[in-house]
């Protein structure tokens, strides 16, 4: 996976513009399905405009320093709470990291004191 800070920080500023699942998608189809590079500016430029944002104004959150500083943020408390892949899937305190079956869901689920629906 490349390095996705600056796509991080444009979906920062997507979210703040409330276009981040647009942004997100769109980020996910061009990378998984096209083959796209989330760290080459034309791609980004692309990605951006097909998630309704201005491509310019994109390009230029993705150096700014505010979103780039919350992008640090999270991955910072994602570190805190033991995220080292994708997908986690966080309960409370317990982090369930990468694709894992049902009961082990289910276990960190019922660890936070959640009850098995009968």
């Amino acid at each position: 996976m490349p390095n996705t800070r600056r796509a991080l920080a444009i979906a920062e500023y997507a979210r703040a513009l409330g276009k981040l699942e647009a942004f997100r998608d769109a980020a996910m189809n061009a990378h998984w399905r096209e083959g796209k590079n989330l760290e080459d500016e034309q791609d980004l430029r692309a990605i951006a405009l097909h998630a309704g944002l201005d491509p310019e104004a994109a390009l230029q959150a993705m150096a700014a320093e505010r979103y780039l500083q919350r992008v640090d943020a999270i991955r910072e408390e994602a570190s805190r709470i033991g995220v080292t892949g994708i997908p986690t899937l966080v309960v409370s305190q317990y982090g369930v990291v990468g694709c894992q079956p049902y009961e082990v869901i289910a276990e960190a689920v019922e660890r936070d004191g959640a009850r098995r629906r009968r």
